[in-house]
């Protein structure tokens, strides 16, 4: 029965009762009875119909509003498809009229036959180039020291982040300090000397240089008035800026960097630079050759890669590194803190083996580096140690086999 039509059957059967009622017979009570019982029937039918509607009408609604909301996902759907499918179409065309291109540009199979005693000689002539750019950097520099001892511990101050480094200018009568603290920032502080830095108040106070990109890690240097880091959210470019004023002079790709951090106990940096007596250097850690560490010396004016070596030494359980005269000295403890240790080393001169050197222990402290840089002109190292800005002295030693290899070759 339509809810419509029962108002009017109420209606109805109201006159009814009344007309009975005024007539006022046994039977006539009898029938308003039954009338008030039918009539109390309808008006519940009639409020389950209100009910049913009311929950009709919600359903529909809540049965458009997400129809509306799959409609929309559908759209979105629908533009990323045509944007995908855009995109493969181009590449199709782009593959065809390479693929065309290089149809009519590659020779015939007798045009590029090659005898094999040239292709040998060929071979021969790169592996004696490699070979030459090696023995150039033995030749043209005279480095001959061994490291023998970690000697002694200075802790100057506590300033930063638990994660920093902290680091003088190598060149030549620079006696500025510089410190980056944490593991992610775009600022440089920099200090007129080291006993401006250790004194509570400095006059002048540091300097604070703001740089165009943020760093990452805690592997960078400053040389020659240049800071040489690993800009953030890149796998491994390196940026050269002038901290005269603050702009990048130069930039790099290292090839195969920065696809694992380059010592498991520092998590965050993938590319560690280094200075020593040959010049300046990058360390970072090669997947693709069990997680040792590769060493590559670049050219600190054009950042090109001089030479790649390859190296023994295991990225595992180390916290740091730094190199003496071209030998790779890589720092060991454990992820609980402990005592430093040096029990792996490689020369790029061939002169000095990890079996041949006996380990070699920091002075006790037993907390963990997040950063190592060797300054060649004090033989020292500046370590950041746990938020700790800490001096090693080291000790070294000629190493005359060095000398008589770069005469023989």
């Amino acid at each position: 029965m339509s809810c419509r039509v029962v108002p009017l059957l109420l209606l109805c059967l109201c006159l009814t009762v009344g007309s009975v009622q005024s007539q006022g017979s046994p039977q006539d009570a009898f029938i308003i009875q039954y009338l008030e019982r039918r009539l109390a029937q309808m008006e519940e039918r009639l409020n389950q119909c209100d009910q049913n509607t009311a929950s009709l009408t919600q359903k529909n609604y809540d049965l458009s509003t997400e129809i509306r909301g799959y409609l929309s996902t559908l759209n979105v759907m629908r533009s990323e498809m045509k944007s995908q499918v855009d995109t493969v179409s181009m590449r199709v065309d782009r593959m065809e009229r390479e693929m065309e291109y290089l149809e009519n540009k590659i020779p015939n199979q007798s045009d590029i036959e090659m005898e094999e005693a040239l292709l040998e000689q060929q071979i021969k002539d790169a592996e004696l180039d490699q070979l030459k750019k090696k023995a150039k950097i033995k030749v043209e520099n005279d480095c001959n020291t061994a490291l023998t001892q970690i000697k002694s511990l200075k802790i100057v101050k506590r300033a930063g982040d638990t994660y920093g480094s902290w680091f003088k200018d190598p060149s030549e009568q620079s006696a500025k300090v510089y410190l980056l603290s944490g593991i992610r920032n775009n600022s440089l502080l920099e200090y007129v000397s080291l006993q401006s830095f250790t004194e509570r108040a400095t006059t002048p106070k540091s300097r604070e240089i703001q740089l165009p990109f943020h760093w990452q890690g805690t592997g960078h240097v400053v040389y020659n008035g240049f800071l040489y880091y690993h800009k953030a959210d890149t796998p491994n470019q390196i940026l050269k800026v002038d901290l005269l004023n603050g702009t990048v002079a130069d930039s790099t790709l290292l090839p195969g960097a920065g696809r694992l951090p380059v010592y498991s106990l520092n998590p965050n940096t993938y590319l560690d630079m280094a200075v020593d007596e040959l010049g300046l250097w990058v360390i970072h850690a090669d997947p693709e050759y069990g997680g040792n560490l590769v060493i590559t010396k670049l050219d600190k004016g054009t950042l090109a890669v001089e030479y790649t070596w390859d190296t023994q030494c295991k990225s595992h359980d180390a916290e740091g590194a730094f190199l003496i005269c071209g030998t790779l000295y890589v720092v060991y403890n454990t992820r609980y803190g402990g005592r430093s240790t040096v029990h792996c080393l490689y020369d790029i001169h061939d002169t000095i083996h990890s079996d041949e050197s006996p380990v070699l222990f920091f002075p006790k402290r037993y907390t963990s580096h997040s950063s190592i840089h060797y300054h060649p002109g004090e033989k020292q190292l500046y370590a950041w140690d746990d938020g700790y800005q800490t001096i090693y002295k080291v000790e070294t030693r000629r190493n005359d086999q060095v000398i008589d290899l770069s005469i023989a070759e």
